[in-house]
């Protein structure tokens, strides 16, 4: 078994679809191992996001994942990783497949619906960022 991290980012939970996305998630045999409903600050979402400071899209990312809730998860399944980003489709939701949670849910780029860690070192730190071995179920 193989873990990795997942957010139900601001735009997808204030459009009411958070639900929709966790019933996915079940649905496709994932095990959810933690999850937390949080209000990111700004500070918080910079930390996350570090790897892309200095880039274009920085500051409208952070103040994106700043502007509301999101949901935290950590995702358990054979090949976590490859399968949460297979479900959750392409970056820019217009080029996501037929079925997946960006096409669906997403509108563009910057509001995609969800995020999933792209490597087992990211997952590493990306569960870490929000979450004690404590909270892992």
């Amino acid at each position: 078994m193989e873990r990795t991290f997942a957010i139900i980012k601001p735009d997808a939970f204030r459009a009411g679809n958070a639900g929709k996305i966790l019933a996915r998630i079940y649905e496709e045999g994932f095990t959810v191992v933690g999850l937390k409903k949080l209000y990111l600050s700004k500070i918080e979402a910079e930390g996350f996001y570090a790897v892309h400071q200095g880039k274009p899209f920085f500051d409208e990312l952070t103040d994106f994942m700043s502007s509301g809730p999101c949901i935290v998860m950590v995702l358990e399944a054979d090949n976590a990783i490859v399968k949460w980003r297979q479900l959750m489709g392409a970056t820019d939701p217009k080029q996501a497949d037929e079925g997946t949670l960006r096409r669906q849910f997403g509108t563009f780029v910057g509001e995609n619906a969800t995020h999933g860690s792209d490597a087992p070192e990211t997952a590493e730190f990306e569960i870490g960022y929000f979450f004690s071995g404590l909270e892992l179920l």
